[in-house]
């Protein structure tokens, strides 16, 4: 039996109608250091959660009702998690308590970081789903037939879902910039003109900053697609991260310059359109940081700086 208990990791505490502790099997090391025949839980456990137990075993005595209890005791300077399984034995005459003791501490820890990640999850999964309500309302709010609204629609969706994959493939971690980048252009981009020119930092950006960048990029390359440089046959168009401050605080900015076919050419985004809320105003204060799309002859620049906290540089190159 002792070796069974011993492999099962197993511990059992007998106590008579008193509650002391008559007999003991397979105590822990730090629990049979302080083992006395005749002693007590507060003497096995420490007087607060001796106080507790005592309480908790008078209550089993009485009614007879087995009863469950966990206590964390510091063991060596760590906390380890026990949970006793408290019943009542005997008859009239000799009725006593087994307690099957066993060590919790890994499961309880797993259990925590579980519930810690579900909500984290659950956050998370509120914030996509807000982004999503709002990339509905206002796709529909700016086009006029049903077959416009869906592939507006569908496109940015994919585009959520690229960046998505990015930031969960990291662990939730985020995305770097350059790779972002690629995603996003990879379906507009001519595969005739090679790699797009990226420049600069390749700045590891957080789920959040991905996340809203990859909506601004996407807006970029489906409007240089649709009406700009691309469209035109043209792929003039650089994307360029450097060092930059904001407020006092470091940052980096992300540059679009777009050069159009028709350098005497002023192209314009519709003010009320969704693409130009996205760009000045929706990532822009999603990062907390600031931006300026420039519509000037022959070009569309657009600058989004994002503070620190929005991202790391690992390597400057």
């Amino acid at each position: 039996m002792e070796r069974a208990l011993g492999s099962a990791g197993i511990s059992i505490l007998c106590q008579d109608a008193r509650l002391s502790i008559f007999y003991v099997e397979n105590l822990p090391p730090h629990f049979a250091a302080l083992f006395m025949p005749g002693g007590s839980d507060a003497a096995l456990f420490g007087d607060v959660h001796g106080q507790y137990l005592t309480a908790l075993k008078r209550r089993v005595l009485e009614t007879g009702i087995p009863n469950n209890a966990e206590v964390e005791i510091d063991v060596d300077g760590e906390m380890r998690t026990y949970e006793l399984k408290i019943q009542r034995t005997g008859d009239r005459g000799t009725i006593g308590l087994l307690s099957v003791m066993t060590e919790v501490t890994e499961s309880r820890h797993r259990e925590k970081v579980l519930k810690s990640l579900l909500r984290e999850l659950s956050h998370r999964s509120k914030n996509l789903l807000a982004i999503i309500q709002g990339i509905a309302t206002q796709t529909a709010r700016n086009t006029l037939s049903l077959d416009s609204f869906l592939l507006k629609f569908r496109g940015r969706l994919q585009s959520l879902s690229n960046s998505q994959d990015l930031v969960t493939d990291s662990s939730w971690r985020g995305a770097y910039l350059f790779e972002l980048a690629e995603k996003q252009f990879a379906p507009y981009w001519p595969e005739t003109s090679g790699s797009m020119p990226i420049y600069g930092i390749n700045a590891h950006l957080t789920p959040n900053a991905a996340v809203h960048l990859g909506l601004a990029l996407h807006e970029l390359i489906v409007n240089s697609a649709s009406y700009g440089a691309i469209s035109g046959g043209a792929t003039s168009i650089t994307l360029n991260c450097r060092e930059a401050m904001i407020n006092d605080r470091k940052a980096i900015e992300i540059a679009w310059a777009e050069v159009l076919q028709d350098q005497s050419e002023i192209h314009e985004f519709s003010d009320n359109s969704f693409g130009r809320t996205v760009l000045e105003r929706v990532v822009p204060s999603s990062v907390n940081g600031k931006a300026e799309l420039s519509l000037v002859p022959g070009r569309i620049e657009y600058r989004l700086t994002i503070p620190e906290t929005e991202f790391e540089i690992f390597k400057r190159v």
